[in-house]
C-alpha cells in the first residue's frame, strides 16, 4: 500500500483524489493546505481522519505517515515543496506547469536526481481519451511517413472573464505568460508524445481579450528534419459557438481538431464529436472512433496508476523531470520568439 500526502486542495485536487481513490493499492494519508476549510471539506469527503490534516507542508513531511507526495499548487511553490520532499526521502508527483523559469525547473530536477527521489509531472493531456487514439494510429503505420500535422484549438474563453465573473481559477486573469504557459505545456507535452522533439519553432501571438494581462491566441509553426507541424490556438474566437453565451459561464467549452498527413494516408479528428476517421488517398473514410471525449478524470486514473505502476517497477515515468524539461524548452522558446520576431533553435 502506497501513502499519499496531497498539498493543495483547491480547485483540480478533485481530480487527483477521485484517482487516488479508485487505484486499490494507494491510501490517501494526509492532506495539506493553508485554507482549514477546503482541508476539512475534502477531509470529510474523501474520508480522511482530521489528525492527519496539515497547514505547514513540512510539518506534514515530518510527521505524516507517507511514501510519496502529490502537490497540486501553482509553480511557484514548485522548488521550496521538492527541497522539502527531498530532504525527508519522499517521491514527488508534481502539477504543471513544472515550474515559472526553465532554471527553475531545472534546479528541482537536480535536487531530486542528488538525493534520489523519483519525480513525474502530472501532464494529464497525453492520457486523455483523443491523444491515446491518435497515438495507437501513429503507431500502427497507417499514415505512412508523416508530412504535415494541423492541431486547431478554439474558445470564446478570455472574453468571458469579465470583472465579477465567478471563475474557478480566478489568478489566471493577472498572468502575464498566459496561453502557452498556462495550457500551452499540455499542447507541447502531448504533441512531443505523438511526434517527438521539434528541431525549431517560430511563434507569433497576441494579447486581445481586455480581462487577461496575457496572451490569449498564437500560431506557432514546428520544424522537423522531414515534416512541419502547426498549431492555431485562438481563445478570442466565436467560430466554433453554437448559441449565445450564458452568463457566468466561464469554463473553457472548446473544440480542438487534429488533422495528420502521411504519405499513405490522412487522420481527422472532428473535436466538435471527438469523432477520428481515416482517409485514404482514394477519398474512402474510415471511422477509427465514433466519438473521443476529453475524459479528465479517467485521464488522471491512467496518469497516476503509470506512477503508481513505475514505483513498484521502477520503470522510468513517460514525464518525468528531465522529459518535463524538453516540454518546458518549447513552451519558453515560444516567448522568445514571440518576444524576437525570430525562428528559435531547439536542437
Amino acid at each position: 500500500m502506497f501513502k499519499v500526502g496531497l498539498i493543495g486542495t483547491g480547485f483540480w485536487s478533485e481530480k487527483h483524489m477521485k484517482a487516488w481513490s479508485r487505484i486499490p493499492s494507494v491510501e490517501i494519508a494526509s492532506l495539506c493546505d493553508r485554507s482549514r476549510e477546503k482541508l476539512t471539506s475534502k477531509a470529510e469527503e474523501y474520508g480522511v481522519s482530521h489528525d492527519r490534516l496539515y497547514e505547514s507542508a513540512e510539518e506534514m513531511l515530518e510527521m505524516a505517515d507517507i511514501d510519496f507526495i502529490d502537490i497540486v499548487t501553482p509553480p511557484e511553490t514548485h522548488l521550496p515543496l521538492v527541497q522539502l520532499a527531498a530532504r525527508y526521502g519522499k517521491h514527488v508527483m508534481c502539477q504543471k506547469p513544472f515550474a515559472p523559469t526553465y532554471e527553475e525547473a531545472a534546479e528541482i530536477v537536480a535536487i531530486a536526481k542528488k538525493v534520489g527521489i523519483r519525480l513525474m509531472v502530472t501532464e494529464n493531456w497525453r492520457w486523455l481519451q483523443p491523444a491515446q487514439t491518435i497515438k495507437r494510429v501513429l503507431e500502427s503505420g497507417v499514415l505512412g511517413e508523416i508530412r504535415v500535422a494541423r492541431f486547431i484549438h478554439s474558445d470564446y474563453f478570455t472574453e468571458r472573464m469579465v470583472p465579477g465573473a465567478k471563475l474557478p481559477q480566478p489568478f489566471l486573469v493577472d498572468m502575464p505568460k498566459f496561453m502557452f504557459y498556462e495550457m500551452g505545456v499540455h499542447w507541447y507535452d502531448t504533441w512531443r508524445f505523438l511526434f517527438g522533439d521539434p528541431l525549431r519553432l517560430y511563434a507569433e501571438a497576441r494579447s486581445f481579450s481586455r480581462n487577461v494581462k496575457g496572451e490569449d491566441s498564437g500560431v506557432v509553426t514546428l520544424g522537423y528534419e522531414h515534416f512541419y507541424g502547426l498549431m492555431d490556438t485562438c481563445w478570442v474566437t466565436s467560430r466554433e459557438m453554437t448559441g449565445p453565451i450564458v452568463e457566468d459561464e466561464v469554463d473553457a467549452h472548446f473544440v480542438e481538431h487534429f488533422i495528420i498527413d502521411g504519405d499513405k494516408a490522412t487522420l481527422k479528428m472532428y473535436g466538435t464529436q471527438g469523432k477520428i476517421v481515416l482517409v485514404d488517398h482514394n477519398g474512402q473514410e474510415t471511422v477509427v472512433a465514433e466519438r473521443t471525449v476529453l475524459d479528465h478524470e479517467e485521464s488522471h486514473f491512467r496518469l497516476q496508476s503509470h506512477f503508481i505502476d513505475c514505483l513498484e517497477s521502477g520503470a522510468p515515468f513517460q514525464t518525468d523531470g528531465e522529459d518535463n524539461l524538453r516540454t518546458l524548452r518549447l513552451t519558453f522558446a515560444t516567448y522568445q520568439s514571440m518576444e524576437t520576431h525570430q525562428a528559435v533553435a531547439l536542437y
